[in-house]
């Protein structure tokens, strides 16, 4: 009678992986993602330094204000020397030593203006503007590999969850064959040699059981350590069929029109550039406006200090041509030149490893759809083998080795549909990523977006602002090449 039961067991769990139930009140992929977007400690500390390098901006941006600088000093000055004014003794002459004191104080306020610095200044902000960009790129690509870190270790949890309940049932299913073999057994239908097979199946069948929870720990903690907290269960993943490129050629023209890899090299060359120009801009003229505005003061004896005070102002303008330094100014624009030439080479390198990656992705999820629809099929043929050879068993048609073999089939059939619909899953996800199409809006709406526009505009209106600064910027940023906006895609994808 508990054989007739079990007779069904392999073919239900057939038909759960073949279309897999949603579980009540599951966690979703799109609140793992959501958690992990907001706590995740790689992200933020990456967010951290993006908003460290905003801070270039505004410190390349000071150099078209006025700097100040207040200097005070107070001087004393104790002498010793005899009635004639001398400070040496006379020989054969005592006469007692007269002791003076002198003391001096002054302040000054020194203002300085910078009036033109040859567009140095200029394509420091222009270098800065071009790196911030950069650095939002590399944001977005850390936020590509820790979606990809999510989603991957999602799957490996309902993966191995998955394994977990397929050798469970095996093993179930295992055990009530070792009881029918046993009483078989001993009406002698059968021999202790069954038996003995039977035992050493359902030993092999708990030690891959064993390994299957040892397995699901191990994902379960690497998805703790991503998304902050531990896996409860686990809501089947959601397609991701609607986002993905037709084919290999779109996933090119996606990838380099949006990989963060790319446009990260491209607005890297721009900074380097922007560099090169700086570093040409020594050999110009400057001028700048320069401001003093001085009190001193001073007292013979022990009066105060701060007597007897005079005050004078001064301004100047002042022109500096540079003439000669030595052959460092020469060689600062060499090194600069060859480093922008490097970064000018990286972006084709950043172009080729994405296409490559893209390409890799690709063929991956070919592979893994192919697999996959080849698993679903090995499942259904595995589970038939199984119960036929199980029926044929009874009349005596298949020895209990085939029904063990059979079984042993269709748990690998079932395991092999498990992995092949996480790899076909987490195949989708790498693809995205490699072309700049994945974003964590996407996959989890109630995610609170990121936009690190924010803070750059924060930091620019704490400092304080001149009437003149965006004058004394065109006058110096004449001819001085300034770091284009960022174009549509990559990190203005919000």
């Amino acid at each position: 009678m508990n054989g007739r039961r079990r007779t069904g067991l392999p073919l239900l769990l057939a038909s759960a992986l073949l279309t897999p139930a949603v579980p009540a009140l599951a966690e979703t992929l799109g609140e793992a993602v959501a958690l992990a977007y907001e706590s995740n400690p790689t992200l933020q500390g990456q967010r951290a330094s993006l908003r460290a390098l905003d801070e270039t901006i505004v410190q390349a941006e000071a150099g078209y204000r006025p700097t100040a600088s207040l200097q005070a000093t107070v001087t004393t000055d104790r002498y010793t020397q005899n009635a004639l004014g001398l400070n040496r003794p006379i020989p054969g002459v005592n006469i007692p030593p007269v002791v003076g004191e002198t003391q001096t104080s002054g302040a000054a306020l020194n203002l300085t203006q910078p009036l033109y610095t040859g567009g140095r200044v200029a394509a420091e902000v222009g270098a800065a503007e071009a790196a911030i960009l950069a650095g939002r790129e590399a944001l977005r690509g850390v936020e590509e590999t820790v979606l990809r870190d999510v989603i991957t270790a999602y799957a490996d949890v309902r993966r191995d969850q998955q394994d977990v309940t397929i050798l469970e049932a095996d093993v179930g299913l295992l055990l009530g064959e070792l009881d029918e073999t046993r009483a078989r057994f001993g009406v002698g239908a059968i021999t202790r040699t069954d038996v003995a097979a039977t035992e050493a199946r359902v030993a092999a069948s708990q030690a891959q059981l064993e390994a299957a929870r040892a397995q699901l720990g191990d994902s379960r903690a690497a998805y703790a350590a991503l998304v902050g907290r531990n896996p409860g269960a686990l809501a089947p993943e959601p397609s991701l069929a609607h986002a993905l490129p037709a084919n290999l050629d779109d996933a090119c023209e996606r990838a380099e029109r949006n990989s963060p890899l790319i446009r990260r090299a491209d607005f890297t060359e721009r900074s380097s550039a922007a560099k090169l120009v700086g570093a040409k801009t020594q050999t110009r003229p400057t001028l700048s406006l320069q401001a003093t505005l001085g009190y001193s003061g001073g007292q013979s004896g022990f009066a105060s200090p701060f007597a007897n005070y005079s005050h004078d102002i001064t301004a100047s303008a002042v022109a500096s041509f540079p003439i000669f330094t030595g052959g460092m100014t020469s060689s600062q624009i060499r090194q600069a030149a060859e480093t922008n030439n490097a970064d000018r080479i990286g972006i084709e390198v950043a172009r080729r490893q994405t296409l490559l990656t893209v390409a890799q992705a690709w063929n991956a999820l070919r592979g893994a759809r192919a697999s996959l629809a080849a698993d679903e099929a090995q499942v259904t043929a595995a589970n038939i083998a199984f119960e036929g050879s199980r029926q044929e068993a009874r009349v005596g048609l298949r020895s209990t080795l085939d029904v063990l073999i059979a079984e042993q089939n269709l748990a690998a059939a079932q395991l092999a549909l498990t992995a092949a619909r996480h790899d076909e899953y987490v195949a989708a996800a790498a693809l995205l990523g490699a072309t700049g199409g994945l974003y964590a809006q996407d996959l989890s709406p109630d995610a609170t977006p990121y936009d690190p526009k924010v803070n750059l505009r924060r930091v620019q209106r704490a400092w304080p602002w001149s009437p003149w600064t965006p004058a004394v910027a065109a006058i110096d940023g004449a001819g001085t090449p300034r770091a284009p906006p960022s174009p549509p895609g990559g990190a203005d994808h919000r």
